[in-house]
C-alpha cells in the first residue's frame, strides 16, 4: 500500500474493531516510525468520512456479499485496482471550508469540487512525484476504466 502512495505515510487512523488492533500493526507503526491512532470508543461518528466513501465507492461496486475464496479475492483485488484510478483520478469531490449557525439555520460553505489527484498535486509533493503522477494520468482513459471488468 505504501508504495502506491504519491506521499510518504505519517500514520495509520483506524478504527477500534479487533480486526484492526493486532501487535503486527504496533510492530510494524512502531519500526517505520509512524503515529498510530484509533478512533474514539463508542464514538461510531469519528469514523463517517471513511464509512461514506465505503458506500459510495466499494458497496456500489461489489455490494454486500461476503467474498472468502481465493478466485474472489482475485477478482476484488483486479477490480480494486481499475476502481482505485478511476475515484482518484475523475471522480470530483467537494470538500467542506466552513460550517456557520446563522439562529437554527446551519450554512456550509465548500471548496470547489477536486479530484483526489488534483488535490494531491498541492504542496508538499516533491517535483518529481507530481511528473510521476501526471504521467500516469496521461495514460488513463476514465470510460476504459469506467467500462472494463475482471477478467
Amino acid at each position: 500500500m505504501r508504495q502506491k502512495l504519491p506521499f510518504s505515510l505519517l500514520g495509520i487512523d483506524r478504527d477500534n474493531g479487533s480486526e484492526f488492533i493486532n501487535k503486527y500493526l504496533v510492530e510494524y507503526c512502531h519500526k517505520q516510525k509512524l503515529s498510530f491512532t484509533r478512533a474514539r470508543p463508542y464514538r461510531k461518528n469519528d469514523n463517517c468520512f471513511v464509512e461514506q466513501k465505503n458506500f459510495s465507492i466499494v458497496r456500489r461496486a461489489v455490494g454486500y456479499a461476503r467474498y472468502d475464496t481465493e478466485a474472489q479475492l482475485a477478482l476484488l483485488n483486479e477490480l480494486y485496482a481499475t476502481l482505485r484510478l478511476y475515484t482518484n483520478f475523475f471522480q470530483p469531490t467537494m470538500k467542506l471550508k466552513s460550517k456557520e449557525r446563522v439562529g437554527s439555520k446551519v450554512i456550509k460553505r465548500y471548496d470547489r469540487a477536486q479530484t483526489p489527484y488534483q488535490r494531491v498535486l498541492a504542496p508538499p509533493l516533491s517535483e518529481a512525484e507530481k511528473q510521476r503522477l501526471r504521467v500516469k494520468y496521461k495514460t488513463l482513459n476514465p470510460a476504459a476504466l469506467k467500462h472494463s471488468k475482471p477478467t
